[in-house]
């Protein structure tokens, strides 16, 4: 209880900051909104057509970059304040920082994602709603392995000069495995009709990975 405590004060003071500023939510959410708009100019046709099923890899390439921004921007916070530093030197666990800032970045991806799915659906036709607990699962639990990881390459790299080039250089290749199976789950899931074993077989793998 102690531990949970500590990280859920962490996670809590990151928020309120953010509330404050809003400048790590407003950030990324500029930026995905700007990205799922340029997409849909290149593979959405005058007549409303889309070209190709192109949804499901828009949803995860908008969120594998829009977190990487939230990533470096929260800790980038933390360092230009100096305020990791006295973390650290607090009695809270190492392990109970780390998930705290965890949670403070997944709260930032999900209350970008609550805008960028529906945008999704509306711009590219897709459709959303066919199966809403398989696709809540696949975007929850890709979220979670990509905040979780994140953070922990994001605080290793936080003292480096090169950490705005080196951060997706280390941290893309180790999200693979859960973009990709966020990616292929979310096709099954938004297929006509959906593919729901192959949907469950992926969410599966996420679950694993999260692990």
């Amino acid at each position: 209880m102690r531990f949970l405590r500590h990280a859920a004060i962490i996670a809590w003071k990151d928020l309120r900051v953010e509330m404050r500023t809003r400048e790590v939510v407003y950030t990324t959410l500029f930026f995905a909104v700007m990205a799922v708009l340029i997409f849909s100019f290149a593979f959405v046709e005058g007549d409303g057509n889309v070209v190709g099923d192109v949804s499901a890899g828009v949803l995860w390439v908008t969120i594998a970059f829009s977190g990487l921004l939230a990533l470096t921007r929260a800790f980038e916070r933390e360092r230009e304040g100096g305020t990791l530093r006295a973390l650290l030197m607090s009695p809270a666990e190492r392990g109970a920082i780390f998930l705290g800032k965890s949670v403070g970045i997944l709260v930032y991806m999900v209350t970008v994602e609550v805008v960028i799915v529906p945008l999704i659906g509306v711009l590219f036709n897709a459709t959303v709603l066919a199966a809403p607990l398989h696709l809540v699962a696949l975007i929850v639990l890709g979220t979670i392995g990509f905040a979780v990881v994140g953070s922990l390459f994001a605080a290793m790299l936080l003292q480096s000069r090169m950490r705005g080039v080196l951060l997706p250089v280390v941290l893309y290749p180790v999200l693979m495995p859960a973009l990709i199976a966020g990616a292929k789950g979310t096709v099954a899931v938004l297929g006509t009709p959906a593919d729901f074993p192959v949907a469950n077989f992926w969410i599966g793998l996420l679950v694993g990975y999260d692990i």
